[in-house]
């Protein structure tokens, strides 16, 4: 898996490691913040959440235009620049439902949406032009799965981080987290005096003293746990930098297909002109890409329910406590120690060498014994589970199983039966689809009565959900950014890749529809819904499918070479 790759890939995809680290540490309590600060209900909250996900998706679109007529790596620059102080603002310090923290909250959103359009496209254009030299063109979709691995390296400890700045802010004042508490105070602030002796009641079981006034207290709380949900967006600031820092030292792995406006070598219009395609291939390929795109849109908006629906999901109808196995999923030392051991285990069958393959042994054994430790010493129960800790297994999936992906398309490959990129895409809508099954199931026993959701169900049905939804995304997300790669004219690149961008801003901002319908209708009518959309999204694709497979044959074909012997060796070192 490691080998043939070209040194570039590192180091963008390191850069772009740190960038996400700090974005999904803000996404993890972005809905819980705008509840916390500014008691906004599901529906507000999820409109301002899917409009942010739309415009920072969207804006690619417009940061890949401007990098197809100016430079790409100087848009991912500017981009890292305005996103920092986007971050910046919002992690000023403002008052609980002020009209300054208003005006931050939303200027320091438009920032960041901004600053992720002209970063993210045009960094993915510059991993997609590193396989353009012929050494490395067999290994484009290898090269975009470890790219993605290496996003969701800095995204698995997004959640955890979260949960400690969170619970170092409320313990600051004397404070600890529960799960009833900020619906509970937000009522009472807002005049439900009937909620008085239920605050109290919950925070004495939790250890805090509500003293003489419960609206004080209340207050007190909501600002308290709204500014540990802030200081996520300082943790962005700092990631942000890092990921400056590793793009600025590493610039000489990747500095040869940087393409800046004033490079109009012989050399360069040679490459161009023999790249050029006809009027109809362009056309063709541009429908097809349309096409693809359509699909991606209801993919999204089934998936980024992680931070919407399924959220408020855990929040309100999960218990806030695991038992068995099931508690080293909430330590994120242990998931780390199962994903060096997926690796590990791969290691001892693919390496070469009898040294190497013992060293995999030894670490597959280290692994082990250190998940015995934390299981043996984990307490059982484990308690006060936070909602944004159920983020954490989305990344640590993908990490976890892009080994187990590449190994199972390899196996395929070499046996001639691999499924083409449009078909990839076509079976993760339908494993979406039963990944929203499952929530049919969990939500069997939750009820829902003037507008409020309560239930008690095992975290084992969250975990189980995202698990299927890695399966698709692996099969749709990093397969279809190098389909992109690949297919796109070499003259629209850039805007191709903003569309891509285009239609996920599209699916983001279609996740607020199930936050609107959240409380008003049963939960297995409501994730009925998504699986509709997922099996109607995987019909139109299947129906257009020779259209697209012709269209990735021909571009394969341009860019076929001899298979190189490291490239059969998939997780080789």
């Amino acid at each position: 898996m490691f080998k043939n790759q070209p040194k570039g890939l590192y180091i963008l995809s390191l850069a772009n490691t740190g960038e996400r680290f700090g974005y999904y540490t803000m996404i993890a309590v972005l809905v819980l913040y705008l509840q916390a600060k500014f008691a906004f209900d599901s529906t507000i909250s999820g409109q301002i959440y899917g409009i942010f996900l739309a415009m920072a998706y969207f804006l690619p679109l417009i940061g890949g235009w401007i990098a197809d007529r100016w430079s790409f790596s100087k848009c991912v620059v500017l981009g890292m620049a305005i996103m920092f102080a986007g971050y910046l603002v919002i992690a000023l310090p403002s008052g609980l439902r002020s009209r300054e923290a208003m005006v931050f909250l939303f200027g320091g959103l438009a920032l960041v949406s901004i600053g992720t359009g002209l970063f993210k496209g045009n960094l993915q254009v510059m991993i997609g032009d590193l396989y353009n030299a012929t050494k490395y063109a067999s290994q484009r979709d290898t090269g975009f799965n470890l790219f993605y691995m290496f996003i969701n390296i800095g995204a698995v400890f997004a959640p955890i981080t979260a949960k400690v700045i969170t619970n170092f802010a409320l313990s600051s004042e004397g404070l600890v987290y529960n799960m009833q508490l900020p619906a509970l105070c937000n009522a009472f602030i807002d005049g439900d005096s009937s909620r008085a002796q239920e605050i109290i009641s919950v925070a004495s079981a939790a250890g805090m003293e509500v003293g003489g006034s419960v609206l004080a207290f209340a207050e007190r709380y909501m600002s308290a746990l709204s500014t540990g949900y802030g200081y996520a967006f300082a943790v962005a600031c700092v990631s942000v930098v890092l990921s400056y820092a590793i793009f600025a030292l590493g610039k000489q792995t990747y500095a040869h297909i940087i393409t800046e406006k004033a490079q109009g070598s012989e050399k360069k219009a040679e490459q161009v002109k023999g790249a050029e395609l006809t009027p109809e291939q362009t056309r063709q390929r541009i429908v097809a890409l349309l096409l693809v795109f359509g699909v991606v849109i209801f993919f999204w908006m089934v998936f980024m329910q992680n931070g919407a629906t399924l959220t408020l999901f855990a929040a309100e109808c999960t218990a806030p406590e695991a038992y068995g196995a099931t508690r080293i999923g909430f330590n994120i030392w242990a998931l780390c120690l199962i994903s060096i051991a997926v690796f590990a285990l791969f290691g001892v069958f693919q390496n070469k060498t009898v040294a190497s393959r013992s060293v995999s042994a030894l670490v597959l054994v280290v692994c082990a014994a250190g998940l015995w430790w934390f299981y043996a010493t984990t307490p059982n129960p484990l308690t006060d589970i936070q909602p944004m800790e159920y983020q954490q297994f989305d990344p640590f999936y993908i990490i976890a199983l892009t080994p187990v992906s590449l190994s199972l398309f390899a196996w395929l490959a070499r046996s001639g039966r691999e499924p083409s990129a449009p078909r990839k895409i076509g079976y993760g809508m339908i494993v979406a689809a039963l990944a929203y099954v499952v929530m049919i199931l969990a939500s069997l026993t939750c009820t829902v009565e003037n507008g409020q959701v309560s239930g008690s169900v095992s975290p084992n049905w969250l975990m189980g959900t995202y698990l299927m939804l890695v399966f698709a995304e692996l099969l749709l997300s990093p397969i279809g950014i190098s389909f992109v790669t690949k297919v796109a004219p070499p003259k629209y690149k850039g805007a191709m890749m903003g569309c891509w961008f285009a239609a996920t801003a599209i699916g983001n901002y279609l996740t607020s529809i199930p936050m609107m319908l959240w409380g008003k209708m049963s939960l297995p009518l409501m994730w009925g819904i998504l699986v509709g959309v997922c099996l109607l999204a995987a019909l139109f694709i299947f129906s257009i499918m020779r259209r697209l497979e012709a269209v990735t044959s021909e571009a394969s074909g341009e860019e076929m070479v001899e298979p190189t012997p490291d490239g059969e060796e998939l997780l080789s070192c």
